[in-house]
């Protein structure tokens, strides 16, 4: 009974997690927006396993590990906001060029193989350092250590059945028949959207890895 609402309360917070604006949204929004149902299911399959391995990452003590080595960390989160960047660049990019684009039909700016956008959502949530640290808090805070195995195999498959439900949902809502014609209409705003998303997250890491202190 006590693991059951542990598990229960993990879920009420990480629900409130999943529908807050950040990287992982804009991927999915933008993926639909580009490349349609099929890709944007694919990349929310992506983001999922990436909250997957960075719930057994911190449900194993792996990551625990490694946000004590200081240097390991910090590396890790550069990466992160070097490939954070790199997509809001893309995306801005998109959207100062989109005005030579035809208006009327999804575009394949992002990779067309199956694997790509997959691999696109596995990377996005992998590279957020924020992530780490808020999986880190989350179930640090919530998860005794003396749970037993299956209850926290139950957590881990908490975390990657929401992800992959809410992730999938928005997909499937963004490319319905109507809303496909509104994205396309409203597709500029997204990519600078989505681009200034990215790059906030990015330089935000950035400033704070190289200028320590700064948001102190």
């Amino acid at each position: 009974m006590q693991e059951t609402s542990v598990l229960l309360s993990l879920a009420a917070v990480f629900a409130v997690a999943l529908v807050s604006p950040g990287p992982d949204v804009a991927l999915v929004v933008r993926t639909a927006m580009q490349q349609g149902r099929r890709a944007g299911l694919l990349s929310a399959l992506g983001l999922a396993c990436g909250i997957l391995v960075h719930g057994t990452l911190v449900l194993t003590g792996v990551a625990l590990l490694v946000s004590r080595s200081p240097v390991l960390f910090d590396l890790l989160q550069l990466i992160g906001a070097s490939y954070l960047g790199w997509l809001g660049v893309g995306a801005v990019r998109a959207w100062s060029q989109r005005g030579q684009r035809n208006g009327g039909s999804f575009e394949v700016a992002l990779s067309p193989s199956a694997l790509g956008p997959w691999l696109r959502g596995l990377a996005t949530n992998l590279f957020n350092p924020k992530a780490l640290v808020f999986f880190l808090a989350l179930l640090s805070g919530l998860i005794p250590a003396d749970m037993s195995v299956a209850g926290k195999l139950g957590a881990a498959a908490i975390l990657f059945g929401m992800g992959l439900a809410w992730f999938s949902g928005l997909g499937l809502v963004l490319t319905l028949g109507s809303n496909q014609q509104l994205l396309l209409r409203a597709a500029p705003a997204i990519d600078l959207a989505c681009g200034l998303v990215f790059l906030l997250v990015a330089l935000g890491l950035m400033g704070r890895l190289l200028v320590p202190g700064l948001w102190q």
